[in-house]
């Protein structure tokens, strides 16, 4: 899909990869929905880009998405394009995951997803094709210790999203996963830790080169331009997995 004048919903647009992504689509020409819990920096970052629309939302919220959806409906008449990439980390070992911490970003990572999905999906059919870019993670393809609930999370949204890319060909509606790995963002510093302690630093990580969120916003721009099933932040993730055999 060419994204120039297209309608595009981006999720979690108030900083990190979400807003390099909005950011990069406007510069394509698309018009950009800037959907966030940041009232005061949506409104900042949309004055910078031409058309764009900024709306208040909770993703963990059903009637903010709806709402979200209708405004953008009905401000620009169409949505051809969604990027869910609102998400949060929890890191906790699987003994220790707390329940109702981990229904929290189950609501965030996967339900969210799931509602915008459900909200655009009638209005691309009806406009005869779309675009729907979900952003997982490379632990949904790796065993890490202490990442089982971020990864379960990651891996369910993965489940919903290649099963509606097959229900919905038919209609002209790519559904793609983007993995991002590790990211100079604040994903870290704002992830829900079980025990309490030093704040893993992307810069200071030997083993992997960090990715800037330009970097990834480029990747999610070419997952909705081709249209592939899955896009990854590097080919060799997909050859990750870090258990026993």
């Amino acid at each position: 899909m060419d994204v120039k004048n297209k309608v595009a919903i981006v999720t979690g647009a108030s900083s990190g990869i979400g807003l390099a992504t909005a950011k990069l689509l406007s510069q394509k020409g698309a018009k950009v929905v800037l959907a966030a819990r940041s009232k005061e920096l949506l409104e900042k970052i949309s004055k910078d880009l031409p058309d764009s629309l900024a709306i208040l939302t909770d993703m963990t919220k059903i009637s903010d998405i709806k709402r979200m959806v209708a405004q953008a409906k009905k401000h620009y008449g169409r949505i051809d394009i969604l990027v869910n990439n609102a998400g949060q980390g929890y890191d906790a070992p699987v003994e220790k995951i707390d329940v109702e911490t981990f229904r929290r970003i189950i609501d965030l990572n996967v339900i969210g997803p799931l509602v915008a999905m459900q909200e655009v999906i009638p209005i691309m059919r009806k406009q005869g094709g779309g675009a729907i870019v979900n952003i997982s993670s490379g632990l949904a393809l790796m065993y890490m210790a202490d990442m089982g609930a971020y990864s379960a999370s990651k891996r369910a949204l993965v489940g919903l999203s290649l099963t509606a890319r097959e229900e919905l060909k038919k209609d002209g509606i790519a559904v793609s996963v983007m993995y991002p790995f590790i990211t100079l963002t604040d994903f870290e510093k704002n992830t829900i830790k079980a025990t309490p302690g030093e704040e893993w630093i992307p810069e200071e990580n030997g083993r992997f080169k960090p990715d800037s969120a330009e970097y990834v916003a480029e990747k999610i721009v070419e997952a909705i331009e081709t249209g592939k099933a899955e896009v990854l932040a590097h080919e060799w993730m997909g050859k990750m997995g870090g258990g026993d055999e």
